[in-house]
């Protein structure tokens, strides 16, 4: 049995939840949906679409579904339960190819955008590591 020693780059970042809006259709929030993202954590954007609360602003955005620190240890409280959005939104090199947005969200955090080089370790771990 492998022991784990490298986290997912994406344990230790949190950029991505504190520098977009997080919107998607008001479905998702519904009691039997295929996520059902907790309504509580959601306002509504339109008649069609939520997002997650803290993601409506223009002006530091923060979802309240982020948990710990930026760049240093930071989780998704409802990560089972996250929007179609966040399930889609891959880091930079998570899947060999760079993400423009992942990078400008870690720039506007003060953290270096992800290479390659940061998935190496991680990947050699075997998928019994990966959060996703």
């Amino acid at each position: 049995m492998k022991t784990s020693t490298a986290a997912h780059p994406c344990l230790s970042c949190g950029a991505c939840c504190a520098s977009f809006r997080v919107a998607f259709h008001w479905r998702e929030a519904e009691k039997g949906s295929r996520y059902e993202v907790p309504v509580h954590f959601t306002v509504d954007l339109d008649s069609h679409s939520r997002c997650m609360k803290g993601t409506e602003s223009k002006h530091n955005p923060r979802c309240t579904s982020l948990r710990g620190k930026i760049g240093q240890k930071a989780w998704c409280f409802i990560y089972s339960s996250r929007p179609s959005p966040c399930r889609a939104f891959r880091a930079s090199y998570e899947n060999g190819y760079e993400n423009p947005r992942c990078d400008e969200a870690r720039r506007k955090h003060g953290l270096l955008p992800l290479t390659k080089q940061d998935w190496k370790a991680f990947l050699k771990e075997g998928p019994e590591s990966r959060p996703r």
